[in-house]
Protein backbone atom coordinates (compact mmCIF):
# COMPACT_ATOMS: atom_id res chain seq x y z
CA UNK A 1 0.00 0.00 0.00
CA UNK A 2 2.82 2.61 0.90
CA UNK A 3 4.58 2.00 -2.80
CA UNK A 4 1.63 2.27 -4.28
CA UNK A 5 0.20 5.68 -2.47
CA UNK A 6 3.51 7.24 -2.38
CA UNK A 7 5.23 6.05 -6.00
CA UNK A 8 2.13 5.46 -7.98
CA UNK A 9 -0.26 8.86 -6.31
CA UNK A 10 2.26 11.07 -4.85
CA UNK A 11 0.86 10.42 -1.07
CA UNK A 12 3.33 11.47 1.65
CA UNK A 13 3.40 8.32 4.29
CA UNK A 14 3.68 10.69 7.71
CA UNK A 15 3.05 7.57 10.57
CA UNK A 16 4.12 3.91 10.40
CA UNK A 17 2.97 1.94 13.83
CA UNK A 18 5.56 -0.23 13.58
CA UNK A 19 5.51 -2.66 16.45
CA UNK A 20 3.06 -0.47 18.19
CA UNK A 21 -0.67 -1.24 18.10
CA UNK A 22 -2.93 1.43 18.84
CA UNK A 23 -5.98 0.08 16.88
CA UNK A 24 -7.10 -3.86 15.58
CA UNK A 25 -3.96 -4.11 13.41
CA UNK A 26 -0.59 -2.88 12.37
CA UNK A 27 -1.62 1.41 10.56
CA UNK A 28 0.20 3.69 8.23
CA UNK A 29 -0.95 7.16 7.69
CA UNK A 30 -0.87 8.90 4.28
CA UNK A 31 -1.54 12.49 2.82
CA UNK A 32 -3.11 12.81 -0.52
CA UNK A 33 -3.29 16.27 -1.42
CA UNK A 34 -4.51 17.13 1.46
CA UNK A 35 -6.84 13.98 2.73
CA UNK A 36 -5.65 12.00 5.44
CA UNK A 37 -5.46 8.08 3.76
CA UNK A 38 -5.42 5.23 7.04
CA UNK A 39 -3.78 2.20 5.51
CA UNK A 40 -4.47 -0.86 8.04
CA UNK A 41 -2.88 -4.16 7.72
CA UNK A 42 -5.06 -6.95 6.67
CA UNK A 43 -5.88 -9.97 4.11
CA UNK A 44 -6.17 -8.84 0.68
CA UNK A 45 -9.61 -8.62 -1.02
CA UNK A 46 -10.41 -12.05 -3.17
CA UNK A 47 -12.98 -10.52 -5.51
CA UNK A 48 -12.56 -7.73 -7.97
CA UNK A 49 -15.55 -5.76 -8.21
CA UNK A 50 -16.52 -2.07 -9.68
CA UNK A 51 -16.79 -0.40 -6.43
CA UNK A 52 -14.32 1.97 -6.14
CA UNK A 53 -13.37 5.10 -4.94
CA UNK A 54 -12.24 8.24 -7.08
CA UNK A 55 -10.18 11.40 -7.33
CA UNK A 56 -10.21 14.31 -9.13
CA UNK A 57 -7.64 15.04 -11.03
CA UNK A 58 -6.73 17.68 -14.02
CA UNK A 59 -6.58 16.30 -17.49
CA UNK A 60 -3.07 17.55 -17.73
CA UNK A 61 -1.77 15.29 -15.25
CA UNK A 62 -3.33 11.93 -15.98
CA UNK A 63 -0.61 10.51 -18.69
CA UNK A 64 1.48 11.08 -15.41
CA UNK A 65 -0.45 9.06 -13.17
CA UNK A 66 -0.59 6.06 -15.68
CA UNK A 67 2.71 6.40 -16.24
CA UNK A 68 3.64 6.33 -12.58
CA UNK A 69 1.20 3.90 -11.93
CA UNK A 70 2.40 1.20 -14.89
CA UNK A 71 6.05 2.02 -13.76
CA UNK A 72 5.27 0.15 -10.40
CA UNK A 73 3.14 -2.44 -11.42
CA UNK A 74 -0.05 -1.76 -11.12
CA UNK A 75 -2.86 -3.18 -13.24
CA UNK A 76 -5.07 -0.54 -15.72
CA UNK A 77 -7.99 -1.39 -16.53
CA UNK A 78 -10.01 -0.20 -19.49
CA UNK A 79 -12.64 2.81 -18.89
CA UNK A 80 -16.20 2.27 -19.00
CA UNK A 81 -17.92 3.83 -21.71
CA UNK A 82 -19.02 7.43 -21.22
CA UNK A 83 -21.29 10.54 -22.81
CA UNK A 84 -19.34 13.16 -24.13
CA UNK A 85 -18.51 16.02 -21.96
CA UNK A 86 -18.05 13.29 -19.40
CA UNK A 87 -14.29 13.65 -18.56
CA UNK A 88 -11.80 11.16 -19.05
CA UNK A 89 -11.30 8.24 -16.60
CA UNK A 90 -8.21 6.07 -15.51
CA UNK A 91 -9.28 2.85 -13.52
CA UNK A 92 -6.47 0.58 -11.94
CA UNK A 93 -6.62 -1.99 -9.33
CA UNK A 94 -4.23 -1.34 -6.27
CA UNK A 95 -2.21 -4.80 -4.82
CA UNK A 96 -4.82 -5.65 -2.64
CA UNK A 97 -7.45 -5.39 -5.00
CA UNK A 98 -9.76 -2.37 -4.64
CA UNK A 99 -10.19 -0.25 -7.44
CA UNK A 100 -9.84 3.24 -7.81
CA UNK A 101 -10.54 6.06 -10.52
CA UNK A 102 -8.50 8.69 -11.63
CA UNK A 103 -11.29 11.49 -13.08
CA UNK A 104 -10.79 14.30 -15.27
CA UNK A 105 -14.21 16.16 -15.00
CA UNK A 106 -16.09 18.22 -12.34
CA UNK A 107 -19.37 17.03 -10.64
CA UNK A 108 -20.70 20.55 -12.31
CA UNK A 109 -19.61 18.50 -15.96
CA UNK A 110 -20.97 15.06 -14.97
CA UNK A 111 -24.37 16.99 -14.39
CA UNK A 112 -24.44 19.13 -17.01
CA UNK A 113 -23.52 15.71 -19.57
CA UNK A 114 -26.20 14.18 -18.10
CA UNK A 115 -28.85 16.25 -18.39
CA UNK A 116 -28.00 17.22 -21.88
CA UNK A 117 -27.81 13.57 -22.87
CA UNK A 118 -30.83 11.68 -23.82
CA UNK A 119 -29.75 8.07 -22.81
CA UNK A 120 -26.44 5.76 -23.06
CA UNK A 121 -26.52 3.34 -24.79
CA UNK A 122 -23.53 0.85 -25.49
Amino acid sequence: MAKFLCQGLGAEEVYDSKLKRFSLSHERFFLLGGVWIAAMEGAPSSERSYRHTAFKIAEDELSEYRNRLEAIGVEIVPPRSRIEGEGQSLYFYDFDNHLFELHTGTLEQRLQSYAAATEFNE
